[in-house]
């Protein structure tokens, strides 16, 4: 079988390339597509790919079996969705047998111009025009939220819009889901959630981080401008002022707040808490 990863070279892709890599050998032939394929890691076949070059995509995606399609990181109001489509119809007119999407939880109908509208976008034309796919939507990233509280820590807040729960999922059990669908059988049609084992209000997320670092914080909700001001003042583009507000938008709207057992079902171990991924990257015994 013939695997290629489209969005090889960012952090999720690069971890679905080593899973694959270490959990079949030479079963399989690898493809890692993307703007600089002279990175792709050995024992992976690396091709030029790029999401604003379309012909570029049909070319880079003849001869494969499975696909992952990894949106890209590009935050411009209604680029992810178009890139999206266009991604598809390659690997349709490529004659791509099995189409897997990365999605988000919680997609739903949503403006084009929104980071939710691309997910939405790119599932609807998936369904519409492929002859066999299967969407895998990724609950937060914890190793994102971990990221995020290593920026706080040291206010002794860590700021939300209102009452959350998400249950954050770390970026290798995504990778490892993504994986076993493009090497499985039995997936075409499905739609899966890969979710962390639990879900977390803002509050219990506080306390794992004041009994991690050993450290006071609290959970606090600030209003919506406060915390745009707040990120403005650290220089921040309004892009990403824009994509982080709506997301945290959606924890309080319950997006994130979704709990399935995919993750084990598709890969045959249960997902890492988020206290392990926030103690593995603070720094600390997850154990203590």
């Amino acid at each position: 079988m013939k695997i290629g990863i489209s969005g090889a070279s960012g952090k999720l892709g690069s971890q679905v390339l080593d899973y694959l890599l270490q959990s079949t050998g030479n079963i399989h032939q690898i493809v890692g597509i993307s703007r600089s394929p002279e990175n792709a890691p050995g024992g992976v076949e690396g091709r030029k790919g790029d999401y604003d070059a379309p012909a570029s995509l049909v070319d880079a995606y003849q001869g494969l079996d499975s696909l992952l399609i990894i949106p890209s990181a590009d935050l411009r109001p209604g680029v992810r969705g178009t890139q999206l489509k266009a991604a598809i119809d390659a690997a349709n007119k490529a004659g791509v047998k099995h189409i897997v999407l990365m999605s988000a939880s919680g997609t739903k109908q949503a403006p084009d111009a929104s980071v939710g509208g691309a997910y939405w976008q790119g599932e609807q034309h998936l369904i519409r025009t492929a002859a066999a796919w299967t969407i895998l939507r990724m609950n937060y990233y914890a190793e994102s939220m971990v990221e995020e509280i290593q920026n706080s820590v040291g206010t002794g807040v860590l700021a939300g819009f209102g009452s959350e729960g998400v249950a954050y999922v770390s970026r290798a059990d995504v990778a490892a889901a993504a994986a076993n669908i493009l090497t499985g059988s039995g997936h075409e049609g499905a739609i899966y959630a890969a979710t962390g084992p639990a879900s977390l209000s803002g509050e219990q997320r506080a306390a794992l981080v004041a009994e991690v670092t050993g450290k006071p914080i609290n959970f606090m909700v600030v209003p919506t401008e406060q915390f745009r001001k707040g990120m403005s003042s650290m220089g921040l583009p309004d892009l990403v002022i824009n994509a982080v507000v709506e997301i945290k938008s959606n924890f309080v709207r319950g997006g994130f707040d979704i709990v399935t057992g995919d993750i084990l079902q598709l890969t045959g171990r249960a997902p890492r808490p988020f206290r392990d991924v926030l103690a593995e990257m603070m720094g600390t015994n997850s154990h203590q």
